[in-house]
């Protein structure tokens, strides 16, 4: 059925036609003031309807908890992956993992980007409900209760991977074990003899950031040793910061003898700065990244990291968002996959 037919159909249906939520199609549009056709353009995310009128249809589409029964319109064979930022290996094993489970089922992905924003614009939230896809994936992002509201009333599910903050209990969300994944990767360290250990964490906005400087914290603790407040730096998720970051590091005079970097692209940075002030790594300096990127197999020396199973991770998500589209409920909608520790050759007991 063609997006046209779809529009007739629902324009057509009678007034008393029943939904799952609370008030029907009919009933919205009388409380509004509305005919019913203005309605529907709003929930099939139609352009041509006044802003004002817009948001008074949403509001109570909100109010009055209504929810599109499913099969009652002609969705795409999509899956919408929104990303904060699109620009990394990070991402592209994230897009990998939800084709794997598009390609079984027969869909499509489209793919979009915030510009860095953990929040996607009202734009995209348009787009979304004009598309109709089968399912949301977003990536280190969330969504207001306004816009989780509009994808509840039109019944399209979505789930969370990576979560930047607490999404909630309500929220379908797959995340990983950042704490333990920090807790592991400086336990490496102490166990090699490190008693300085430098960290660079994402931004502190970011819950897994604040998860795995935890988890460095609770190492050192644990072994004793001070938590040193100039070993501590923050910044994005990229090569840069860990460059940046890893020179502020080894330039003290009493620098560390070991970084434990936010993710791989920072770990990165960080062999930058050593090799920029002639330190060798692992000689010289231990580090230790995060993600087990692909490409850390291969530089050199190759990256300790903590692996984080990205592929499965959006496998998880994708599978959630599918199982919710049919109406199945899963035991859970919150789930964290396990992190491990990959020893590789950027690690060493110290020198000095």
């Amino acid at each position: 059925m063609s997006p046209a037919n779809v529009q007739s159909h629902q324009e057509n249906a009678p007034a008393g036609e029943p939904s799952e939520g609370t008030a029907t199609l009919a009933e919205i549009a009388r409380a509004a003031g509305v005919s019913a056709p203005t309605v529907s353009k709003v929930l099939n995310g139609r352009a041509d309807v006044a802003p004002g009128t817009r948001t008074k249809v949403e509001e109570l589409l909100l109010v009055h908890g209504y929810r599109r029964r499913r099969g009652s319109t002609t969705q795409s064979q999509l899956i919408d992956l929104v990303f904060h930022e699109l620009d990394s290996a990070w991402a592209m094993e994230v897009v990998r993992g939800v084709e794997n489970v598009a390609r079984e089922e027969g869909l499509s992905l489209v793919l979009s980007e915030s510009a860095g924003r953990l929040t996607p614009g009202q734009t995209w939230v348009d787009g979304v409900l004009a598309r109709r896809p089968v399912g949301v994936i977003l990536v280190l992002s969330d969504l207001t209760a306004a816009q989780r509201a509009q994808l509840t009333s039109r019944s399209i599910p979505y789930a969370v991977v990576d979560p930047a903050g607490d999404p909630g209990d309500d929220v379908p969300s797959v995340g990983t074990t950042n704490w333990q994944g920090g807790l592991a990767a400086t336990r490496h360290l102490t166990a090699l003899g490190h008693r300085r250990i430098g960290v660079i964490s994402g931004p502190s906005r970011m819950m897994c950031s604040r998860a795995r400087v935890d988890g460095y914290r609770a190492a050192l603790e644990t072994a004793g040793l001070p938590i040193d407040p100039a070993l501590v730096r923050e910044g994005e998720f990229q090569h840069e910061a860990g460059y940046t970051a890893g020179l502020e590091l080894l330039r003290q005079a009493d620098r560390p003898t070991a970084v434990f970097a936010g993710n791989d692209l920072q770990a990165l940075g960080v062999y930058e700065a050593a090799r920029e002030l002639g330190l060798r790594i692992p000689e010289d300096l231990s580090v230790v990244g995060f993600d087990d990127l692909p490409l850390t197999r291969w530089i050199g020396p190759p990256l300790t990291t903590v692996r984080q199973p990205l592929i499965e991770m959006a496998e998880t998500a994708a599978r959630l968002v599918l199982d919710l589209g049919r109406g199945r409920q899963p035991a859970t909608t919150r789930v964290d996959l396990a992190t491990n520790l990959v020893v590789r050759s950027s690690t060493a007991a110290p020198c000095r």
